[in-house]
């Protein structure tokens, strides 16, 4: 019985393993291999070069700037969006008290709330970075316009023409087009803890702030600690990489004050055609995506609450 029961699990996982590995697991081994040559990605002539890409990235200004964007990306971003996921989530299921005679609901309004910050989620990031350019236009955009409105014409930003602002409305635009997912997903893990919990707190007096460090936080923990390594793979990835590629000059700029390491691989491998140094870029982008779950993981581990 046993022994039918191994062939079964083998013959069920066979086939979807060897696409995995086709697809994902094969792709990474031919970006590590390419990484030691100097393919141009136009030829399919190729020589083995060794450390000499790695050492040109080491050497390489502009990888470093990327790196430091990535970074603050993966750091900064995972923090403001959980963050405000967490709070606008707690108070659409269990910041409200006392209405309709429930002890525990969410603040008055919570259903249209629930829409509103879902909303960017139904839209493309391509779509988001282009309306936001657009915002941020300096001239004719919604933001300079509003500060006129409000008779702030001496306070007109060029924002993205700005190398000191230009990451941070990048970052704007990532908060904004993100946090709704995420408020989603803790609403889902909120709804699932039991309402026992929260009123039994209210009985002994306990504030909000009290009932989500105490109750909601830690039954949430293992959510919000996936939502974090996902964020960051978001940040460090293909989110990133789009928002800077349509809204900066360049893009990248100015003066590469918005590159990151996802828009770097793409400027070498399709605009200079320096396809295995792309590739090694890539290899540094994964040891470095890596590192952060591996980081998240750990630092995020503890002792595992049931209800």
């Amino acid at each position: 019985m046993q022994h039918g029961k191994y062939r079964f699990i083998v013959g069920f996982l066979v086939f979807p393993l060897a696409l995995y590995a086709l697809f994902v697991v094969w792709p990474f081994i031919q970006s590590i291999y390419y990484s030691f040559t100097d393919w141009t990605g136009l030829s399919p002539d190729f020589t083995m070069v060794g450390f000499d890409n790695y050492t040109r990235m080491l050497d390489d200004d502009t990888f470093w700037s990327s790196l430091q964007h990535s970074l603050t990306f993966a750091l900064l971003l995972p923090v403001v969006v959980l963050g405000l996921a967490l709070f606008f989530a707690f108070m659409l299921n269990v910041g409200g008290r006392g209405r309709k005679g429930a002890a525990i609901s969410g603040v008055r309004g919570s259903s249209f709330y629930k829409i509103v910050y879902f909303f960017p989620q139904v839209l493309s990031i391509a779509i988001v970075a282009l309306l936001f350019q657009f915002a941020y236009n300096p001239n004719s955009g919604a933001i300079n316009s509003a500060l006129s409105a409000v008779g702030l014409d001496s306070v007109k930003p060029e924002w993205l023409g700005d190398p000191k602002l230009a990451l941070w409305c990048v970052m704007a635009v990532l908060v904004w087009s993100t946090t709704g997912f995420f408020v989603v997903l803790f609403s889902a893990g909120m709804a699932s803890i039991p309402k026992d919990f929260y009123e039994a707190a209210l009985l002994d007096g306990a504030s909000r702030f009290t009932t989500f460090f105490r109750i909601t936080l830690p039954l949430l923990w293992d959510t919000v600690q996936s939502g974090w390594v996902y964020m960051g793979i978001l940040a460090l990835g293909a989110e990133s990489f789009a928002v800077v590629q349509i809204m900066t000059v360049g893009p990248g700029g100015p003066a590469d004050s918005t590159n990151v390491l996802t828009l770097l691989v793409y400027q070498k491998a399709f605009r200079d055609g320096q396809a295995a140094y792309a590739t090694t870029i890539g290899v540094a982008l994964l040891l470095v995506t890596l590192a952060f779950a591996a980081v998240v993981m750990r630092l995020g581990r503890r002792e595992r609450l049931e209800f």
